[in-house]
Formats: structure tokens, sequence, C-alpha cells
């Protein structure tokens, strides 16, 4: 390689470590399609009219599959999922508070922080997304 340009020397480099991520990816794949294959193969396949049955929750179905759900159910799962996120990233906030240097900083980013959430709270009481009713 004393006589290529350094360039070439370079890219040659640096498509090698694409090459390894590369063969790793078709190895990946490959233990994935092997896999799937093995059980397709191994399984027992004997169908009768009970598995070919939809099976939800141990319930046998019985009607129309069409169901009416409350969405108000949802969107308080959201915001539950929401504020519980919320909170992991104020316990960090915490802990780096006391530590010197970052004290005012990091009290500013934080309130800006709770001040974002504070207008999506403000937002979602003003829709009426929080009556139960």
């Amino acid at each position: 390689m004393a006589d290529l340009p350094e360039s070439t020397v370079l890219a040659s480099e640096y498509f090698h470590s694409y090459s390894v991520v590369g063969l790793l990816a078709v190895i990946g794949v490959l233990f994935v399609a092997v896999a799937f294959g093995a059980g397709r193969l191994l399984r027992p396949v004997v169908p009768t009219p009970e598995k070919l049955l939809t099976y939800e929750c141990g319930v046998d179905p019985v009607g129309e599959g069409w169901a009416h759900t409350q969405v108000r159910y949802y969107v308080y799962a959201f915001l539950y999922v929401i504020f519980a996120v919320d909170s992991i990233f104020l316990f960090p906030w915490a802990t780096v508070f006391a530590a010197p240097g970052y004290g005012a900083t990091t009290l500013v980013e934080m309130f800006i922080f709770l001040g974002f959430l504070a207008v999506g709270l403000l937002y979602a009481w003003k829709k009426g997304v929080l009556e139960w009713t």
C-alpha cells in the first residue's frame, strides 16, 4: 500500500469498517432466517376447527367483530405515560442539581421543561380531555 495515495488508503480503511458492519448484519439476518426456518420445519401442523378459531382472552368469539370503545380511556393512558416519562426525566435532574456548578443552569432548564409540560396540560384541560363525563 506504499504506492497508493493516502486518500485511497483512508477510503479503503473507511469502507472496511462498513464491510464489518454489513457482514454482521448479514449474519444476523441469516441467523433469524435459520431460526424461523427450523421452527417451520420442526413444529407439528395439525389444523383442527378449534385451532382455526379466533382466540381472544379465553373467550370464544360470538357475534360480530365490531365493538364500541371509548377513546377517552386511551387519552388518559397516554397522559399517564407522558407524565410517567416526565417523572423519569425529573429524577436525574434532582440528582445533578445538587452537584457543584450545575445548580442555576439545571434549574433554568428544568423550569423550561416543566413549562412545556404545563402548557400541554393546560391545552388538554382547555380542550376538555380531562373531563371524565
